[in-house]
């Protein structure tokens, strides 16, 4: 029989009967508490750390519960020693880092609520909470370099066409070649200037470049940089072991992306966590099938990832969602609709929360119906029904079990969060931001030598060296008009004959052309003609 045990965290330790095939003393493995199920709530639904990196979906229509979904498994997570990365899209989420308090509006309720489903050690907590903001406003800059962030994101991130990302490709790739680190925007700019000025040469090894492909990069460049996104590329750049930081005690530490001004610019937003998402997959080693991830990473609105989105970019998600589990990195999509994620990235996310779905329209209810399909039925209820008619705080819950299958579906009272609900106090963020383990770390830009500043060095030196040849050009043509003048090289003038005048007159050119024609071959005979005449007139 199984035994479940409960702290202060809504953490469990759970033993599954020869789960994994081992006897039941064996096999406790520790679950992460989410809420009440059954027809009292009072069925444990828990979610199983050793499955946790097979990734999962919270969805649900607008003020339905996600965000406090997100929050309670960030804490638990958390609480478990395992770091998490999320984004605060509406700022209520900055509230991790305060405990929760009695004298809030909604105590009792949730004093309620943790009756309810058999949460009697309920308590409120604050976590450890490191907060980022690529504005470097709110958080800690986040920041990569162009050469980190790849053709195919930066293609996505500028709304490039294929012939642009073309061009954007032959760029990263000469860069490469001739040693020039593309670190920041006025690396790439100045690169695409002198890939124009030298279209003509590369071209015949890599393909056509036009002007019209590199303007309009330029003018990409251009509406990025208006809207910030200048910040993001620079040095230094973020270290992933800053994100998968524990504090003292164990417990992971909780990142913060600050989202609120980052969705002014949802393609900013969508590629730079995509972009992580992307270096967490290249940078991390296979650890197997770990006891609990290393990092567990929550894409909020995930739908921006996937609108318009190029089929070279889906099927990047689709590699990283497959392999990244194996890194021991969990990753969560939530959205307003299961329908926003692709299917074939829908079908590897194996523990899910689904909130209330409103089907107001034809397209709506086909939406939830398919939803619906995807979970493991049961007999007591109808899923379809079920995802329509949860309230505020509730949801259809299904995670995986023994062996990775999947659970049957629940309608889950999810439990109260133990930190605050709502955004946190600016002042009380400005101490957590002092206070946080990269305090000064990436606070100022460092500005090494790269490809902006080799293609100025090389383009002044190419200026020095044209300036040279031009004085070199000038001298030359100095020494031929002073030989024609007949200039000593000691500078002085050469005496010039009394015997020979200025200038010619008219007079004297017309003479030497007749004397210059009679001195040749029809000349000699006309004279020859004439003075014959003359003879014989004689």
């Amino acid at each position: 029989m199984a035994t479940t045990l409960y702290d202060t965290r809504g953490l469990t330790s759970y033993s599954h009967p020869n789960d994994w095939g081992q006897s039941e003393a064996a096999c406790v493995a520790e679950t992460i508490f989410i809420g009440g199920g059954g027809e009292s709530y009072a069925e444990k639904q828990t979610l199983l750390l050793k499955y946790a990196n097979r990734h999962g979906l919270v969805a649900g229509a607008t003020g339905t519960g996600k965000t406090v979904t997100l929050q309670i498994m960030a804490e638990s997570f958390s609480a478990q020693g395992v770091p998490v990365f999320l984004s605060d899209v509406k700022g209520d989420l900055s509230g991790l880092a305060e405990a929760g308090s009695a004298s809030f509006k909604l105590h009792d309720a949730f004093m309620d609520r943790a009756g309810k489903i058999g949460f009697d050690d309920y308590a409120y907590d604050r976590f450890p909470v490191t907060f980022w903001d690529l504005f470097g406003e709110k958080g800690h800059p986040v920041r990569t370099t162009v050469s980190e962030m790849g053709p195919l994101l930066l293609s996505r991130l500028l709304e490039l066409t294929e012939a642009q990302e073309g061009v954007l490709n032959i760029a990263v790739r000469v860069a490469d070649e001739e040693g020039l680190a593309l670190l920041d925007l006025k690396d790439l700019q100045s690169m695409l200037v002198w890939l124009g000025e030298n279209r003509e040469t590369v071209s015949l090894r890599y393909g056509n470049i036009s002007t019209a492909s590199v303007g309009a990069i330029q003018r990409q460049l251009l509406v990025l940089e208006n809207q910030g996104g200048a910040r993001f590329f620079g040095e230094p750049a973020l270290e992933l072991s800053d994100i998968m930081r524990t504090d003292i005690d164990g417990r992971g530490r909780i990142n913060i992306l600050a989202a609120d001004k980052l969705m002014a610019s949802p393609r900013l937003y969508a590629t730079s966590l995509l972009w992580l998402l992307s270096e967490l997959f290249e940078e991390l080693p296979e650890v197997g099938d770990p006891d609990k991830p290393k990092l567990v990473f929550f894409f909020d609105e995930a739908h921006l990832l996937f609108d318009d989105a190029p089929k070279a970019l889906i099927d990047k998600v689709e590699q990283v969602a497959r392999l990244i589990r194996s890194k021991g990195v969990g990753v969560y999509f939530v959205t307003q609709n299961p329908a926003d994620v692709p299917e074939d990235i829908l079908g590897q996310l194996g523990n899910r929360v689904q909130h209330a779905l409103r089907a107001f329209t034809p397209k709506d209810q086909k939406a939830l119906k398919s939803a619906a399909e995807t979970y493991r039925t049961n007999p007591r209820f109808s899923t379809e029904q079920a995802i329509r008619e949860v309230g505020v705080g509730e949801a259809v819950t299904s995670f995986l079990e023994r062996k990775g299958a999947p659970g049957v579906v629940e309608r889950t009272l999810i439990r109260p969060p133990s930190s605050q609900l709502g955004p946190l106090a600016e002042d009380t963020r400005d101490r957590v931001i002092q206070g946080s383990p990269v305090a000064g770390k990436y606070d100022d830009v460092k500005d090494r030598e790269s490809a902006f500043e080799l293609l100025k060095s090389r383009a002044e030196a190419a200026a020095r060296e044209a300036e040279a040849a031009e004085a070199r050009e000038e001298a030359a043509e100095e020494k031929e008009r002073e030989f024609r003048k007949a200039r000593r090289y000691d500078g002085r003038q050469v005496g010039r004959s009394t015997s020979r005048s200025r200038g010619d007159s008219v007079g004297d050119k017309i003479t030497k052309m007749v004397v210059k024609e009679l001195t040749g071959t029809t000349g000699r005979r006309i004279v020859r003609g004439i003075l014959g005449g003359l003879f014989k007139g004689r």
